[in-house]
């Protein structure tokens, strides 16, 4: 009989607690194991693409360094076309600020060699900057470029220069996409040039493709305010709009 007392007297203790318990606490419990679950996915996810990278490393190591190169060079292009959408509004950026082949040649030159010195520098281990850097001021640039196109009607004397400084940026964003994918040590080299030269072609592609688009309206007197204006303020908003996603 006592014993049936005091499993009846725990038994409603247990109830009363549970119905005077806040849904404040219940909410922080389910919280706290939420963010468990959360973190053991993170590991997960961590290791699985450690596992992965360290087998495309094996496969690279198999391969012969012709197949390497190829590899790697078409590595470079996808990174532009299609995944590399900020690198490509960039360079439309670079190309909408005149139709002086002189002018273009200049900045293009001065991004390429920017870009290949820090993705070089950076892909060999010589230089990091975090991601959460380097990709904030990266949307930027390609506002500035863009604004740049509709304040002046034609290029500054700078403006090669300041595009070598955000091409040495942009370079520190392909490092990222480089060293995650897994450089080989014993062909490093070569495969770091391959990649290279496939981003090159990938904006030539995109220099290419904008100038036949506009190839024979590039001389209408409404081109400035019809076509080269409105396309930099829409690459402008799409900067922008990274710039805040990126820095939140």
């Amino acid at each position: 009989m006592r014993l049936l007392k005091t499993l009846t007297f725990c038994i409603f203790f247990c109830l009363s607690f549970a119905v005077l318990a806040h849904p404040e606490d219940e909410l922080v419990i389910l919280e706290i194991e939420q963010g468990q679950l959360a973190i053991q996915d993170q590991q997960m996810t961590a290791e699985y693409e450690a596992a992965l990278k360290r087998q495309r490393m094996r496969r690279l190591a198999a391969m012969s360094w012709q197949r390497k190169f190829l590899l790697f060079t078409k590595a470079g292009i996808e990174h532009i076309i299609p995944k590399g959408l900020d690198h490509i509004l960039f360079v439309l950026g670079l190309f909408f600020s005149s139709l002086i082949l002189r002018s273009l040649l200049w900045q293009v030159t001065a991004f390429t060699l920017a870009h290949t010195i820090t993705l070089a520098l950076a892909s060999l281990g010589i230089l990091q900057i975090p991601g959460a850097i380097v990709e904030p001021i990266i949307a930027l640039s390609i506002v500035w470029v863009a604004i740049e196109n509709c304040v002046f009607r034609q290029t500054n004397k700078w403006r090669p220069f300041i595009v070598f400084i955000f091409g040495l940026l942009h370079g520190l964003g392909f490092a990222t996409v480089l060293n995650e994918y897994g450089l080989p040590q014993g062909n490093l080299v070569p495969s770091l040039l391959a990649f290279n030269v496939g981003v090159e072609l990938g904006q030539l592609l995109v220099l290419i493709t904008a100038a036949a688009l506009v190839w024979f309206i590039r001389h209408k007197s409404w081109y400035r305010r019809g076509v080269q204006i409105p396309a930099s303020l829409i690459i402008a908003l799409i900067g922008l709009f990274w710039f805040v996603e990126r820095v939140l």
